[in-house]
């Protein structure tokens, strides 16, 4: 007989661990009880481990009646199924590695019991386990001689929801995983009435109590799916998700991607008489790779009208923006002059999904509109108009700045300390916009090995001038005045004899009286403000048209649509009287009709009768004048 040799009898199995002379070292690998010493010599009917039988317990005890098995044939008998290491999860594979740990001090001493003993007490206070935890892995490990044997073993499949657990979860479906935000004892109530209660509204016996329906819901309770049930899953993207992305340079690698938003100001302002007039509003496009402010539009308008301001005040040549404000700045800590961002990404208000902020993609430019109440998909223009409003509103408290407590009952009117003008708060804007670019410290922001070998300052305008030298920048040059002409408004104009008709307004250009005489349709882009002129779209060009209808010169289109307004009336108020008197005409002309003779006329001698008519009313007009009189 040799070490690792296996012997099997009818059910039994028992595996050789070592041999010393005539006796045997075997543990059994049915039972799995600890190994025991055995001699050599064979006994018919003789069970070395039952309890009873002749040398139970002794060193002498024998083997009788087996014969040599193989491991599959071990594994088949004991019906134990192993997988491949390979096949294993990371974390099975560490259960493995630990059990084989726990276990391995105690293998040289397996043969002696009282060292055996003291091996496997020293595993137990080790490895905080149970001195029966041990002896059952190394009895496993010993039956079968493979560390697969520790495979933590896979539990059975959860058995099916009971009646009462079925309702329980009903109930937590419908009335408290919803908008309505039901307490959990609400839900419990609404459960027993729906379905513990008899025809008459008595609660049937055996009813789950408050506490075990507290129990299932936190037993089972989903994190994710109480957040998105009761508060919406635009609020949980917002508030709540997991934020496991890269940050926002994972989005924009490069500058080139300009992020637009618009804000109202918590600030009061007035006229230049101190008159009120209210809180600006802020527009503002930031580039999402430095976090620089490429340029802002301070209005009392917002929409359309904001945006176009927005574009011209990032092509604007910055250093001369801020010395026209008494400013002055270096052109390497604000420049981004003569180009746009080549990508543009925007929430989804109206003015960013119009169609005159679609024709800016005319000019190569890429519009990415962001899912409504997404705010933090565009983090950087949010955070931009948190750092500059607090910027200034500590030096200009009491000076019209609001405090969050100013909807709250009995606040203080903040109105009432308004003082600055539009410029002068423009003014100290620009100076908190030139902190925000120039001077403030980027913390967190994700340096590269590029950058730290460059030595960049973590300032916004530095990272920008330095990603401004880089591979991949994005920005489209373009001149003030092609970006104008791009976002205006457009219209459908007609060529006709009359000239070229835009918004009930003739237009004309001398080069186009083919045109005129060929009749078509074209586009047009008008300035609302001034219908002096107008800009047929051919090519790809814009061609000037000048206003045929002189009156209108210099009136925007409002003022225009008024005049025809105002002539409509009267026109309306004089229609009733002109209808009356052209009914009295028709009956004037058929009384005067009636008298006339109505005979046959002699047509001869006309010539005759003409002159002789002609004589008879010819008129002396001087002498009717009383010239010579």
């Amino acid at each position: 007989m040799e070490k690792n040799s296996i012997y099997t009898s009818g059910d039994s199995a028992v595996r050789v661990l070592a041999v010393k002379e005539d006796r045997l070292l075997v543990i059994d690998c049915v039972k799995l009880t600890m190994p025991r010493w055995v001699t050599k010599e064979s006994l018919d009917g003789y069970d070395p481990y039952k309890e009873g039988s002749a040398g139970y317990g002794s060193c002498k005890e024998r083997l009788a009646g087996y014969k040599p098995c193989t491991e599959e044939e071990l594994q088949e008998l004991t019906g134990a199924a192993f997988p491949e290491m390979d096949s294993l999860d990371a974390e099975c594979r560490k259960r493995i590695r630990e059990r084989f740990t726990m276990v391995a001090g105690i293998l040289p001493f397996v043969g002696v019991e009282a060292e055996r003993s003291k091996a496997i007490a020293l595993a137990s206070e080790q490895w905080g386990v149970s001195k029966q935890t041990v002896r059952s892995y190394l009895c496993r490990y010993l039956a079968y001689r493979d560390i697969r044997a520790f495979a933590p073993h896979k539990r059975a499949d959860k058995p099916g929801l009971t009646r009462d657990q079925k309702n329980m979860r009903w109930a937590l479906n419908k009335y408290f995983y919803n908008y309505k935000k039901n307490s959990l004892m609400t839900a419990y109530t609404l459960l027993l009435k729906e379905k513990y209660c008899d025809g008459e509204g008595n609660l049937i016996p055996g009813y789950p109590s408050f506490y075990q329906f507290r129990y299932f819901y936190r037993k089972t309770k989903n994190i994710q799916n109480y957040l998105i049930s009761r508060n919406g899953l635009k609020d949980y993207q917002r508030n709540s998700r997991p934020l496991t992305g890269g940050g926002i340079q994972e989005f924009a690698p490069h500058v080139g991607v300009g992020m637009l938003d618009a804000t109202v100001c918590d600030i009061y302002l007035v006229d230049d008489a101190g008159k009120l007039i209210g809180r600006p509003i802020l527009t503002a496009c930031i580039d999402a790779y430095s976090g620089l402010c490429e340029g802002y539009f301070l209005s009392w308008e917002g929409g359309v009208y904001s945006l176009r301001g927005l574009f011209l005040n990032v092509v604007r040549d910055k250093a001369e923006l801020c010395l026209s404000h008494g400013i002055q700045i270096k052109t390497a800590e604000w420049d981004c002059s003569g180009a746009i961002p080549a990508v543009l990404v925007t929430d989804r208000g109206s003015e960013y999904i119009s169609q005159t902020v679609e024709q800016i993609t005319e000019l190569g430019v890429t519009i990415i509109n962001l899912p409504s109440f997404r705010a933090e998909l565009k983090s950087p223009v949010e955070k931009f108009f948190d750092l500059v409003q607090e910027s200034y509103k500590p030096y200009l408290k009491g000076k019209g700045v609001v405090e969050p407590d100013y909807r709250e009952r009995g606040a203080h009117d903040y109105r009432k300390d308004a003082c600055l003008t539009m410029a002068q708060f423009e003014q100290v804007l620009l100076h908190c916009i030139y902190y925000y670019n120039s001077k403030r410290i980027m913390e967190n922001y994700p340096y590269t090995d590029a950058m730290l070998a460059a030595g960049i300052a973590p300032h916004a305008s530095d990272i920008w001038n330095f990603g401004l030298a880089q591979e991949g920048c994005n920005r489209i040059p373009v001149s003030p005045r092609e970006l104008t002409l791009t976002l205006l408004p457009r219209a459908e104009g007609k060529f006709t004899r009359y000239g070229f008709k835009v918004n009930g307004l003739r237009y004309h250009h001398e080069d186009y009286a083919e045109k005129y005489l060929a009749g078509g349709t074209a586009t047009a882009a008008y300035n609302p403000e001034d219908v002096s002129y107008i800009w047929l779209m051919e090519n790809g060009a814009y061609v000037r048209f000048t206003l045929v209808e002189g009156r209108f010169e210099g009136l925007g289109l409002t003022g225009v649509r008024q005049l025809r307004d105002q002539q409509k009336a009267l026109v309306k108020a004089v229609s009733e009287d002109t209808l009356k008197a052209k009914v009295a005409l028709a009956a004037q002309i058929e009384a005067v009709a009636h008298a006339a003779s109505s005979a046959d006329t002699d047509v001869k001698g006309v010539r005759k009768v003409r002159q002789r008519e002609r004589d008879r009313r010819h008129l002396d007009y001087v002498k009717e004048g009383g010239i010579n009189a």
